[in-house]
């Protein structure tokens, strides 16, 4: 079983190791993995139930936060509310500042 472990960490460091001379001559690249995080994020919406574990707050802050900004970017479907991951996170980088 240890072996197993072995093998697999030595695949993985491989990949990693592999994917940072791909990109040495262009330090600045991303790597594709990390794009392709990125765009799927873009796109992704949370439940209203689900946005306060996304701020960090409580439940009950998350609500009230809500109420006091109406112009939080949001999308209602079928009668439930979700929040474009993307546009609620410049939304609090906006107000926080």
């Amino acid at each position: 079983m240890d072996l197993l472990f072995l093998a697999i960490g030595i695949a993985v460091a491989g990949y990693f190791i592999g994917d940072g001379l791909r990109n040495f001559q262009n330090p600045g690249a991303t790597s594709y993995s990390l794009e392709k995080l990125f765009e799927e994020e873009e796109h992704e919406l949370i439940k209203e139930s689900d946005v306060h574990s996304f701020m960090g707050v409580s439940k009950k802050d998350a609500k009230a936060l809500l109420q006091e900004y109406p112009d939080v970017p949001h999308i209602t479907l079928n009668q439930e509310v979700y929040y474009p991951k993307k546009k609620l996170r410049e939304w609090l980088e906006k107000i926080g500042e």
